[in-house]
């Protein structure tokens, strides 16, 4: 029997039924229907069958459920709207507890002895949270009804339920649970996603699978978006109720995009950085005068007729450091390290400033740099340009002609820098090669003096650095050449050559040196409160597992102390270089390691060997160093100045966790610019090396690219087995084995780049 046709009825793509399916079950969200009910109701031509197949859609999308057998309804625990229609406004809004009542994480106790921690949400797509707690072993687990409008990345207070039970005897207990019972800081209030407007309201359908709410917009606050476009949503309030519903507000419309441009800025704005500054912070820094009075310069140390230069990227385009260099009339060498004054310009408290504290640094993607700092100050006032006065805070250095630190000065400065290399045209006065660009300058002989002199005193400190203990780790960076539409061309490794190193090492001593300054400033009297960047001992039961596995490969170490660690790490670098296939075991080396974070509580830098150590040499890219400048110049010339301690650590807290989110933006851009850059090379056969080996199959990555496909056992011809470790796996029939570091030849089969995923298989 066919459905009878009434006046008004029309027939829908299926996209189209989608979001009226969608729209009619969210205006009904207490009830439930069958596809031949929603028909009826939407009044459209298409049958029950299609309605059907929308509905699965939608139920696989996550934003319908299945209540009974073929009766559909709104999926509350996505969308989050269970008791009241959804276009009913909030009667009061649900605010997050103020930053600066966030303090240091400490176990609580309600009355009836439960107890409660501060800890870090890892959202998964279903709408459970496990929280990440320094005073915890292991992740507390929080159910989705339990949540309580927390999201991805978000510091909460969680009470903690007693322990369950073990499942059965012999089996490990189980991970421990609890409700969120208050948000202290959100992590992010802006997402990308797409919207879907009806008469009434819209909703927002975030691209982020970490986030697993829906957003509700005000017909009034969609500004010029249209149904179906991408739009950037910024979150106002929370809706109370026991169902909550983030409540937003169109902040930009991206419309249907796609592609590398949509991609880098989804990645962005996931990570909870905005695209750009506020109007407001940009009329302030176009305020800042262009000009270096007079009276400014008078007050400084002057330096703009010491020989001064840069060394930085082909690419830069603001330079946070310059080196200048002298010899004095006692054959001692006078070397400043002169760091961008950006304090100077940025005040305390001005717009410029929270903004600046909010982003906490500037990241940088594949193919662009989210900047810290509007442009003016980044690029221009703050940007040690050749040829140009600039405003800097230094640290100069009286070495000994052989090396040896004699003083150490500290204050602000005026510069002229009279060069701008890159790193490949320093490198090629290190290596005595000619290069027309530098060959014709009249100060070439002194800049061929200073290059090569800086050079030998960084070695002199680098290897007192390598015997104090300092591990030499030297990560693979991947780097690509594009095209003017952002399509990767080639992709190749970053070769770090002495010059490189040379400004690494200059950059290290500035920083360990005012760490040493600000800390002995308080050995006396009382503590005086600064910005460390700390590096923690590593977590011994990791590394006996990663020793057990690196011997499985053929290089046994030494890791019962500190110092073996250290000792055998670097000889693992050193070895890694003659063979490819210990080159993998640098970042499971890596991961070994405690994470290197901002504190005020001084431990020392493990990792570089260094008791003190600090943050001083970009602060227009770190806000770390913007701290440590305001705080260092407060405390020199003999005066002592104390900051709150509790407030700053939670600065301090802040700015690591900015980083934490930078660092995993810029190596998903590269994630995504790898999976680019092998989707026109499918087909091709290349030479990897087994980097990884799971139940389902191994990896392969491929040296060129780095980029990393999975080889699936299905498509071998035997069963295979996955040892214990996951160091090789054993056909069930054949016998064949294939292990970690193994070189495989492969063939490229699919990519995906949405899911950012490489599929691979034997060539043979």
């Amino acid at each position: 029997m066919t459905k009878k046709k009434k006046p008004g009825d029309r027939r829908l793509s299926a996209q189209q039924l989608q979001i009226e399916v969608l729209r009619f079950l969210l205006a009904h969200p207490r009830k439930t229907f069958s596809p031949r009910q929603i028909t009826e109701q939407i009044r459209v031509e298409n049958n029950k069958d299609s309605a059907e197949h929308a509905l699965r859609q939608l139920v696989e999308a996550g934003s319908v459920a299945e209540i009974s057998e073929n009766k559909f309804g709104v999926a509350l625990d996505r969308l989050t709207v269970k008791d009241r229609e959804p276009d009913v406004p909030a009667e009061k809004p649900a605010h997050s507890v103020p930053f600066e009542s966030y303090r240091k994480q400490k176990f609580e106790k309600k009355p009836d002895g439960r107890k409660i921690i501060e800890g870090r949400v890892d959202m998964t797509r279903t709408g459970a949270a496990y929280i990440v707690s320094e005073l915890m072993d292991t992740d507390v687990y929080v159910p989705p009804k339990y949540v309580n409008t927390a999201l991805n990345g978000d510091i909460v207070r969680v009470m903690l339920f007693p322990a369950p039970p073990r499942r059965r005897p012999g089996q490990p207990a189980r991970k421990p649970e609890g409700e969120i019972v208050e948000v202290v800081k959100r992590a992010n209030e802006f997402f990308i996603g797409t919207i879907r407007t009806n008469r009434k309201y819209a909703l927002v359908l975030p691209d982020n699978p970490n986030m697993p709410v829906d957003i509700y917009i005000p017909l009034e606050a969609c500004g010029e978006a249209r149904d179906g476009e991408k739009v950037v949503v910024r979150i106002t309030d929370w809706q109370e109720g026991k169902g909550r519903v983030p409540m937003g507000k169109v902040t930009q419309v991206l419309g249907n995009v796609g592609g590398n441009n949509f991609e880098m800025q989804k990645i962005l704005i996931n990570q909870g950085f905005e695209l750009t500054h506020s109007e407001e912070a940009e009329q302030e820094a176009a305020r800042i005068p262009d000009v270096i009075s007079e009276q400014e310069i008078t007050r400084r140390r002057d330096f703009r007729d010491i020989l001064t230069f840069t060394i930085d990227p082909e690419d830069a385009k603001d330079f946070d450091d310059a080196l200048s260099i002298r010899e004095l009339e006692d054959g001692n060498l006078e070397i400043g390290v002169h760091i961008a004054d950006v304090t100077h310009y940025l005040k305390p408290d001005s717009t410029l400033d929270r903004e600046a504290y909010q982003r906490s640094t500037s990241v940088y993607l594949v193919d662009r740099v989210c900047p810290m700092l509007p442009e003016k100050l980044s690029n221009n006032l703050c940007s040690l340009v050749p040829h140009q006065d600039r405003l800097t805070f230094s640290a100069v250095f009286e070495f000994t002609p052989k090396g040896k630190l004699l003083k150490r000065w500290f204050g602000k400065t005026v510069i002229h820098s009279a060069h701008r290399f890159a790193y490949e045209q320093a490198q090629t006065i290190l290596e005595n090669k000619t290069h027309d660009d530098l060959d014709t300058l009249p100060i070439f002989p002194q800049l061929d003096w200073a290059v090569k002199t800086l050079d030998r005193i960084a070695k002199v400190m680098r290897k007192e650095r390598q015997k104090n203990g300092a591990i030499g780790f030297e990560t693979d960076e991947v780097r690509f050449k594009l095209a003017p539409d952002g399509t990767p061309l080639e992709a190749y490794v970053k070769e770090r050559k002495d010059a490189h190193l040379l400004i690494e090492d200059f950059m290290l001593l500035a920083n360990k040196e005012v760490a040493i300054y600000m800390d002995n400033k308080g050995k006396d009297q009382q503590e005086v409160p600064f910005v460390y960047r700390i590096h923690d001992l590593p977590d011994m039961s990791k590394v006996a597992d990663f020793a057990r596995f690196a011997a499985e490969l053929g290089h046994p170490l030494k890791v019962d102390t500190p110092k073996q660690i250290a000792q055998s790490f670097n000889s693992l670098m050193l070895a890694a270089r003659k063979d490819d296939r210990l080159k993998l075991l640098e970042p499971l080396a890596i991961r070994t390691m405690a994470k290197a974070v901002y504190s005020t509580d001084n431990i020392g830098h493990y990792g570089l060997g260094f008791t003190h150590y600090s943050h001083f040499t970009s602060p227009i890219r770190r806000y770390s160093d913007v701290l440590a400048h305001r705080i260092l110049e407060r405390n020199l010339d003999g005066r002592t100045d104390r900051v709150d301690k509790n407030k700053l650590e939670e600065q301090c807290k802040h700015v690591s966790n900015q980083e934490r989110k930078a660092a995993d933006a810029e190596r998903e851009s590269i994630k995504y610019k790898q999976v680019e850059f092998l989707s026109n090379r499918v087909g091709e056969v290349f030479e990897g090396i087994i980097s990884g080996i799971i139940e389902r199959g191994f990896f392969v990555e491929l040296p060129e690219s780095k980029a990393e496909g999975l080889v699936d056992f299905r498509y071998l011809d035997d069963t295979y087995v996955v040892e214990e470790g996951n160091l090789r796996v054993t056909g069930k029939r054949y016998k064949r084995q294939f292990k970690m570091g193994d070189r495989v030849q492969v063939v490229v089969t699919a990519v995906d780049l949405q899911k950012r995923q490489i599929e691979m298989e034997l060539a043979e």
